[in-house]
């Protein structure tokens, strides 16, 4: 990475903003943590219940160590919950829970935007590693072909986050609607889950900032070098 001012201008908010969702996320988990589910019901026991109620049998729930590094890996066709998360029987453990949830649900009806999202994570991930070198190497070799190929490539990481946005929105919906509709929390506990998981939304707007700030910088850079 390096520094211009088109770095300072636009990437540095974006990261101050990115910065603050993390941090909006952590509390929201941490305060939600100190709140028990009045049935007693952990995470795992949650993603169980809204797998079984969409038929999924046959996907599996697992603990990994690590913190907020819950998951659903549809390669293995698991879903992986933190300790904060797994056999706790918090609000915010089951919110977490009946989101990852969410996204196996997604795979099994076919949900477009996560369909699109695994297909593009490949060229994302090399799109990432190389774009920002590609347009650093155009721009002292004076090189337009390797400036606009980077510029190409981190469109694509842009538009992975994009396609991220509804895929995470979506699972919280199909979570909060399960949750209350297996009346697996009550009204007040719903809306602990709620704010949880809303906190956690924004991350992935956070990310698409970043991103479209980083683009955007990019962009400038290749016209001011024009």
């Amino acid at each position: 990475m390096w520094l211009d001012s088109y770095y300072f201008v636009l990437v540095v908010p974006a990261m101050l903003i990115a910065l603050w969702a993390q941090m909006k996320v952590k509390s929201s988990f941490s305060k939600y943590s100190k709140v028990r589910v009045q049935n007693g019901m952990t995470g795992h026991d949650a993603a169980r219940a809204i797998l079984d109620a969409n038929e999924l049998y046959k996907v599996e729930i697992e603990h990994v160590s690590g913190k907020l590094s819950d998951h659903y890996d549809p390669k293995a066709n698991v879903i992986r919950l933190s300790s904060e998360v797994y056999g706790q029987s918090t609000v915010a453990a089951v919110g977490v829970a009946a989101h990852e949830a969410g996204h196996a649900v997604q795979y099994a009806v076919g949900y477009m935007p996560i369909k699109l999202r695994t297909a593009i994570v490949p060229i994302t991930n090399f799109g990432a590693s190389l774009s920002m070198p590609l347009v650093l190497m155009g721009i002292i070799f004076s090189m337009d072909v390797l400036v606009f190929a980077g510029i190409v490539l981190f469109s694509i990481v842009t538009l992975f986050q994009l396609v991220t946005l509804p895929v995470e929105f979506n699972a919280s919906t199909r979570a909060k609607r399960a949750l209350e509709s297996h009346e697996l929390v009550t009204g007040e506990e719903q809306k602990g889950v709620s704010r949880v998981l809303s906190a956690a939304a924004l991350t992935y707007v956070a990310a698409l900032i970043v991103s479209l700030a980083n683009l955007l910088r990019l962009v400038l850079l290749a016209r001011r070098r024009n």
